[in-house]
């Protein structure tokens, strides 16, 4: 489990998207579970974010994928 003082699920999500860790919102929700996140998918469900997150991992070349709106953890 993740202590407190550490990074927000959104700021390490966009640090994922941006780092190329991750290919699609749906292996930034898993890296994120993997890292002991809780609440990933309500965090990551809104069209706005997993918009934004689609942009960040487009800025470094990568298309999104379909399974982007998977919404598993």
């Amino acid at each position: 489990m993740r202590k407190d003082n550490e990074i927000s699920t959104i700021e390490r999500a966009f640090q994922l998207a941006r780092s190329g860790a991750c290919h699609s919102v749906a292996d930034i929700r898993t890296q994120l579970a993997a890292e002991g996140y809780d609440g990933v998918h309500g965090h990551l469900n809104g069209a706005s974010i997993q918009r934004q997150l689609r942009e960040a991992l487009a800025a470094r070349g990568v298309e999104a994928k379909d399974d982007d709106t998977s919404g598993d953890e």
